[in-house]
């Protein structure tokens, strides 16, 4: 069947006006992403205002706040979530910026999420809540941050580990992790959950030298 010629010029120029509109929609995003790497938070509101999507994903699937929060740029992640981002988006490998602000301990970007409507039951792709890689990591004030928030002291991750456990087992038992330790112990933590092999965070930390924190756990009533 011929396609009247209107009718073909027609399709042809709405297709063309289609594209280019999307087109269009892609390089705002495109350089919404770049905005908030940058940290130009004059050009993200531009953006904005045009019709950008505040969620939209990279090719790595994260969103523009998550971009701000890998740079830990306080300032653009205020803006991006003022504006109305989703603390919660998770990129391909499942990080999130109330997630990645978690682990990497960037504390003033994770209470601007826990303020935002963070998921504190979300998890990572080890399948661990934000207070376990928090606790590995040494980050004491982001670990009393997420306690006080609500997060499960005694969520197991796909590793069979808890925040205690890797608090020891990931640790070089100084005075960060000895601090961790504590938190976890006064928010009620249960000192006696071993590992996937039966392991208890005592022996984990006698086998390992750590005194200090075997002193805190004794006092806790692990065995």
């Amino acid at each position: 069947m011929r396609i009247p010629v209107t009718l073909a010029a027609f399709i042809f120029v709405t297709l063309a006006t289609l594209l280019a509109g999307a087109t269009g929609q892609n390089m705002r995003e495109a350089r919404l992403h770049q905005a908030a790497a940058e940290g130009d938070v004059t050009t993200i509101r531009q953006l904005l205002a045009a019709g950008a999507k505040i969620n939209a994903r990279d090719s790595q699937g994260r969103t523009a706040l998550l971009v701000a929060t890998q740079e830990n740029d306080v300032a653009t992640a205020t803006a991006l979530i003022d504006a109305g981002a989703d603390v919660n988006a998770k990129d391909n490998i499942k990080d999130s910026p109330y997630l990645y602000a978690g682990a990497r301990g960037h504390l003033e970007i994770l209470k601007l999420t826990l303020s935002h409507g963070a998921d504190l039951k979300s998890t990572n792709r080890y399948g661990g809540t934000a207070l376990i890689p928090a606790s590995e990591r040494g980050h004491v004030e982001t670990v009393r941050t997420l306690i006080k928030a609500g997060v499960e002291v005694d969520h197991v991750n796909n590793l069979g580990w808890t925040a205690l456990l890797e608090a020891i087992i990931l640790s070089d038992g100084g005075e960060r992790h000895q601090k961790i330790v504590q938190a976890l112990v006064d928010a009620k933590a249960n000192v006696n959950l071993a590992d996937g092999e039966g392991v208890s965070p005592l022996q984990h930390a006698r086998s390992r030298g750590y005194q200090e924190i075997e002193r805190i756990l004794v006092a806790a009533g692990a065995r």
